[in-house]
């Protein structure tokens, strides 16, 4: 099994590392990250400056290709050079420090690089630990060797990829789950420099929890780990066919 391991924390973080220490176990894997941290950047893609690609060995000792880019940049060059267009039998991005879930998906730079595989019809999937504080990713990389070796040997549709989110400690179980839809509320903490200029510092207030551990937020919030699939094609079928009897 060939795998391309990709992230948004940056080649040099910790999460990368520990799933390719559990992954290099059962594959040929090739790492390609962004040279510095890309949290949140979506699916962000580089036209308008020239992307810069080195070979690096952290000290961790596993040697990578660092790239001046976004997520889904670093798949892109991964595939189309590093891999001379031969497409990897599957594409990971992670293990991601903070959770994945709900609204996340649309800013996260991990997901993104699970999209831009399933974008190439490469089977791929995110995967994130729900910790912000001494993340402790034994768990999460284990689990993602495990998944690795399902999703090489199961059908996924074309165009569909699993966002995956572990929580925090020994987890209840696993669970297949939608992805939740409540919007995260933000915060603008207006503050001042030395200088007396103003700013703001947003943060977030996270969803009010609902006891549903069919949607992925709270069942990750009730400690099981969430795969969720998720689709490239965002059309709303149902309201497309009865667009089709409408006129403008």
């Amino acid at each position: 099994m060939r795998i391309l391991l990709t992230n948004d924390d940056g080649i040099y973080a910790e999460g990368i590392y520990a799933a390719y220490k559990a992954l290099s176990k059962i594959a040929d894997v090739t790492v390609v990250a962004p040279d510095n941290e890309q949290s949140s950047v979506g699916h962000g893609i580089t036209l308008f400056y020239p992307l810069f690609a080195k070979k690096i060995c952290p000290e961790k000792h596993f040697e990578g290709h660092a790239v001046s880019g976004k997520p889904a940049d670093c798949v892109k060059f991964g595939v189309s050079v590093l891999l001379k267009g031969k497409k990897p039998d599957l594409i990971i991005s992670g293990i991601n420090w903070g959770g994945n879930d709900g609204c996340s998906v649309f800013y996260s730079g991990t997901v993104a690089g699970a999209r831009e595989g399933a974008l190439m019809g490469i089977k791929s999937f995110a995967i994130s630990l729900n910790c912000f504080d001494d993340p402790q990713f034994d768990e999460a990389s284990k689990f993602t060797a495990k998944l690795a070796r399902w999703v090489h040997k199961n059908h996924l549709p074309v165009g569909t990829f699993f966002n995956v989110n572990v929580p925090v400690g020994k987890p209840k179980g696993t669970r297949f789950t939608r992805q939740g839809t409540d919007p995260i509320h933000e915060i603008f903490e207006k503050r001042k420099t030395p200088t007396a200029r103003h700013y703001y510092w947003m943060s977030a207030k996270a969803p009010v929890y609902k006891n549903d551990n069919d949607v992925d937020t709270y069942a990750l919030n009730n400690n099981y780990i969430t795969i969720t699939p998720i689709h490239c094609d965002m059309t709303n079928e149902d309201f497309l066919s009865t667009l089709a009897l409408k006129k403008i």
